[in-house]
């Protein structure tokens, strides 16, 4: 049965959803031995006032699941090679999410380490958005599906994580004005070694003169 006092939790703007999704646990359950992370970095996207979001330019295929309504996952294929998932916040047709930035695998690490291809660390095993899709098993298949059901189970702490002990600033990789330090959408457990390592957007580069641009 839906808990829909649990979806009404995430139906605020994503800025505001960051402290509660901070320590949740969010389980797969794909039909082999479940995998569990415990979530210890998000970015916050904030659709058509935020230069950084995917829905900046409104609604698309790609982005309907932004959308709404709260308590879905929006997950995205980049660079031609890796998924990323975001929970889906906010009210019905307003597009703000929270990216599953990084975590730390609690539940079914053999099998996380089997699609992570053994990484040299734990720590590593959901260290960044691709290596925690990859760890999950989370793929397009699972674009708006809902994470208060099966085969997905999100479990929310019962009070958000106190301010203190959360930390913010830019977010990683975005470029152009939102990944400025004027939108710190970046929030993380402060102190929490699976954290990912700030890096920002590279600059384009222009193609040297007499060469051909793809």
């Amino acid at each position: 049965m839906e808990d829909k006092s649990e979806r009404s939790r995430l139906a605020v703007p994503a800025t505001e959803a960051a402290r509660l999704l901070l320590g949740s646990v969010l389980t797969h359950d794909d039909g082999g031995e479940p995998v569990s992370v415990r979530v210890t970095e998000v970015e916050a996207y904030m659709g058509d006032v935020d230069p950084g979001s995917h829905a900046f330019r409104g609604r698309t295929a790609r982005n309907n699941t932004m959308f709404g309504p709260a308590g879905h996952l929006y997950v995205y294929f980049t660079y031609g090679m890796h998924y990323c998932a975001n929970v889906v916040c906010g009210e019905d047709g307003h597009a703000t999410g929270l990216l599953l930035r990084a975590g730390e695998i609690v539940g079914g690490v053999e099998t996380a380490r089997e699609r992570r291809n053994n990484p040299r660390t734990d720590l590593d095993l959901a260290r960044g958005p691709a290596r925690l899709a990859q760890a999950l098993g989370i793929n397009r298949d699972l674009d708006g599906a809902d994470v208060f059901a099966a085969p997905l189970r999100l479990e929310l702490p019962a009070e958000p994580v106190p301010a203190d002990e959360v930390s913010s600033g830019p977010r990683v990789g975005v470029s152009g004005p939102g990944g400025t330090v004027e939108y710190p959408w970046r929030y993380w457990l402060t102190g929490e070694p699976t954290v990912s390592k700030y890096r920002p957007a590279q600059p384009k580069r222009r193609p040297a003169a007499g060469a051909t641009a793809r």
